[in-house]
């Protein structure tokens, strides 16, 4: 080997980072071209290669997706000979064996072989080297000045056959092997109606990969921001299945970190001690979206949201698309059809509504626009292979793309969010950064040219990152332009690891079809697998018209999606919810309505996931691992622990079959409170208003059932606890509360967040109540709150036998209080 290998172990995970493409003594070659080393001298590397060792500062990209230096510990030597050692990884029983001829790596635990690198002998970098290769793609020619640099290395999961993740794929949620056909692609592209069901690029990529058993969660994440393709084998036709995947990047370098779980929970936590959590977003985000490409002046924007008044619909956005500015000159507001955009914007916040704007990354080149021009005196642009601003089509026409990669040319774009810069912007006026992968209408797979400059980096290195910046950009304009007290809420179509720190994603402009409204939940439980909680797909269909039902059904199924947003293609007819007549109307007001009155949960939720990294929408596995019936299921998910929903997504269907997990549990209906028990198949009928949703037995879910207008029109109103009882008459739960839109829950530690508890069938810590599955003896009970005062106050009811529901209505205490409610 002519390589050195630096090797990190903490937290439960290892690192296989800087395979260098050649000696340290042609370092000056790598720091010109890899990704990572983009030190032109040594001694201004900050990269010490040893082995074993301990890893040193992270600089430049590291540090852009990675939150920090990933904690360290030294390896100590179990035995050693001449092909190799056996080192110990701290934990018990954990070793890494490590060959030289030929090179392989085998991580143990015990007598079993977790994970295996290199076992197939598919290790390979081209090695840097100055040459004048070029390179076609789809009749376009790229200069390759230091000849080809791809990178490849596989691994081997002995025991494994389930393996997920890899976004964005419309597919399913269990990957598939790609032996004879295409590998999985990550290469972030302007997809136009994209294909179901193949492993094709999409608008994200993050290059993390779940491997699961009922022993076992694992993850490899292969840190590469250049096109990436992955290949999955599997074999079951032993006693002992193994899945065998091997990862290969145009360029760039091996950097790997392998997260040894044991459970889903723990490399959830690992990952995001390396690329963060979810960002923590505003309350109101959380709520309906309403968007059109385009609405089509400020007198439509006030027809459509008094459109939901008068039905009776809450929203919290409207949103604008690309018609909304002048020329679409981004930061700007077309003067005939927005001629007032505050006065627009003030009648908004009037209602306690906001709206989202669409500031794309491609500027128009235009000698009379101010961003163009200050962009251009800057410098700012992203260079073509001969020096020059590289400029390409988009909807401008002509554009300019700026490089988000230079942290200048990100402070600059942040500060164009200033309220005295983004004229006729407010307060209640949000982002939406879409076409960043960067969509270049007339380049190769409409996209930039790989031989693109970013300083000195190429285009084809950091190509799957310019999503990210984007929106890290975008984010922290907003949070500047407050003064670093409110929260920003920035959705974006192009992503990479670490982009749940910034904001939501979207599936990208699928169709009103119903594979598509099918797809859209693999899809979304693929991005919480690997740290993208916030996500959702276009209600209704971008693309084309959906029939009356298959509209009902998809608003049914996005309001218990993260990211909640209808949205339609330019040539679609309108589709506001009134317009599909009466009926219909009631239906989507109710799914909407079930939506905020589920607010609180979904905040909790995403207060958890901003903490801890656990996803909010996730596969059933995540919390019955050792369920094989789980491993596969696709069509229906949890909600946290404690909410499985299983929606409609087939044609005139008269029922759905959904699997209640848990042997021993029970989950309860939450239209009727029904009891069902766990580890069945339950069929349930269903006509065009059901909603199949379980609440699990022992949750106590919070709720606000007096919905309004909006979110935060609902601030004051009070809580109601819905209890669903265990077979132990037992059940836990949170609450949190703060103000919904600041970063005060951070700085000023001002929030509640309590604990909920039933237990012994005699007493409960919560504010308002709905109680299921209560045994006869409440019939002569007496029930009063205790408070912490020693003060205790008697409590209405109501029992309803026939379902054992027990309702309290107005105890009359506050979230921040201690206090106990008592059965005597």
């Amino acid at each position: 080997m002519d390589s050195d290998l630096l090797w990190i172990v903490g937290n439960n995970f290892i690192v296989l980072s800087r395979f260098l493409r050649n000696t340290t003594k042609k370092f000056k070659n790598i720091c010109r071209k890899c990704m990572r080393l983009c030190y032109t001298e040594r001694e201004q590397s900050d990269l010490l290669v040893t082995f074993p060792g301990m890893m040193v500062l992270l600089k430049g990209q590291d540090l852009d997706v990675l939150i920090a230096e990933p904690p360290t510990e030294p390896l100590s030597v179990l035995s050693k000979d001449d092909n190799g050692v056996v080192l110990s990884l701290g934990a018990e029983s954990q070793r890494l064996i490590v060959s030289a001829r030929p090179f392989r790596l085998d991580i143990m635990e015990g007598p079993e072989v977790l994970l295996s690198l290199n076992s197939r002998g598919l290790l390979a970098f081209e090695h840097l080297r100055l040459r004048k290769d070029t390179q076609h793609t789809n009749d376009f020619v790229f200069n390759i000045p230091l000849g080809p640099t791809s990178i490849s290395l596989d691994f081997s999961l002995p025991g494994v056959e389930h393996v997920y993740g890899i976004p964005e794929h419309a597919d399913d949620l269990k990957l598939k092997t790609t032996d004879g056909g295409d590998p999985y692609r990550l290469y972030n592209l302007d997809v136009f109606q994209y294909e179901l069901y193949n492993p094709m690029a999409l608008y994200g990529s993050i290059p993390l990969m779940l491997a699961h058993n009922t022993q076992r969660t694992m993850g490899i994440f292969w840190l590469n921001a250049a096109e990436t393709w992955v290949d999955i084998s599997s074999n079951t036709a032993g006693k002992k299945p193994q899945t065998d995947v091997r990862w290969i990047s145009e360029s760039g370098i091996i950097d790997v970190f392998i997260m040894l779980g044991p459970k889903p929970s723990d490399v959830f936590s690992q990952y995001a001690s390396l690329t963060g959590t979810q960002s923590f977003p505003p309350l109101a985000s959380l709520g309906y979206h309403q968007c059109r490409w385009n609405y089509n002046d400020q007198e439509d924007v006030k027809s459509v949201d008094q459109g939901f008044d008068q039905h009776d619909i809450p929203y919290d956005f409207i949103w604008l698309d690309i018609e909304h500015a002048d020329g679409k000159r981004y930061f700007t507001w077309d003067p005939h059809k927005f001629s007032q955009p505050k006065e627009m914007l003030q009648g908004l916040m009037d209602k306690k509504r906001k709206m989202v704007a669409i500031v794309d990354p491609h500027i128009k080149v235009d000698s009379g626009y101010k961003i163009h021009n200050e962009i251009t005196s800057k410098d700012f642009y992203v260079k073509n292979k001969d020096g020059g601003n590289y400029e390409g089509w988009c909807w401008p026409g002509n554009s300019g793309y700026p490089d988000f990669t230079n942290p200048e040319m990100r402070a600059w774009w942040a500060s164009m969010f200033a309220y005295d810069q983004y004229e006729g912007s407010m307060e209640n006026l949000f982002t939406w950064n879409d076409m960043n992968e960067p969509s270049v209408f007339n380049g190769p797979e409409v996209t930039m040219h790989k031989d693109a400059l970013h300083g000195k980096w190429e285009h084809r290195d950091i190509h799957n990152m310019y999503g990210l910046y984007v929106q890290m950009a975008t984010a922290e304009g907003q949070i500047q332009r407050s003064g670093g007290a409110e929260r920003p809420f920035v959705l974006t179509r192009a992503f990479f690891a670490g982009s749940q720190r910034f904001g939501a994603v979207w599936t990208g402009d699928n169709a009103a079809e119903w594979d598509h409204l099918k797809i859209s939940i693999p899809m979304c439980l693929s991005l919480g697998l690997v740290g993208v909680s916030f996500c959702g797909a276009d209600v209704g269909g971008f693309f084309k018209n959906p029939s009356t039902e298959l509209l009902v059904r998809w608003y049914q199924t996005g309001a218990y999606q993260p990211f909640f947003r209808a949205h339609a293609h330019l040539d679609t007819t309108r589709r506001e919810p009134w317009l599909f007549g009466p009926e219909n109307t009631a239906l989507i007001r109710e799914a909407v309505r079930q939506r905020y009155a589920l607010l609180p949960y979904w905040y909790q939720l995403f207060f958890q996931a901003y903490r801890t990294g656990m996803p909010v929408m996730r596969p059933l596995w995540v919390d019955y691992p050792k369920d094989t019936a789980t491993f596969t299921i696709d069509d229906e998910f949890l909600i946290g622990s404690d909410l499985l929903v299983h929606p409609v997504t087939e044609e005139g269907s008269r029922g759905v079959t959904a699997y209640l997990p848990g042997a021993g549990e029970v989950w309860y209906d939450v239209h009727t409170f029904q009891k069902h028990n766990g580890a069945q198949n339950l069929y349930i009928p269903v006509t065009l208003s059901s909603i199949p949703v379980f609440q699990r037995g022992g949750s106590i879910i919070p709720r606000k059932d007096r919905v309004r207008r909006s979110s935060a029109c609902m601030e004051n109103d009070p809580y109601t606890l819905y209890v669903a009882l265990s077979p132990k008459k037992f059940a836990e739960g949170k609450l949190y509360i703060d103000d919904g839109h600041s970063f005060n829950y951070d700085t000023k530690k001002e929030f509640i967040h309590r604990s909920l508890t039933f237990a012994n069938n005699k007493k409960i810590s919560c504010i308002t109540m709905k109680i299921t599955s209560i045994s006869e003896m409440i019939w002569h009970a007496n029930l009063l709150i205790h408070f912490q005062t020693g003060k205790e106050t008697p409590v209405d009811f109501e029992f309803d036998s026939s379902m054992s529901v027990l309702t309290l209505r107005k105890p009359g205490m506050n979230a921040g209080d201690d206090w106990t409610l008592l059965l005597q």
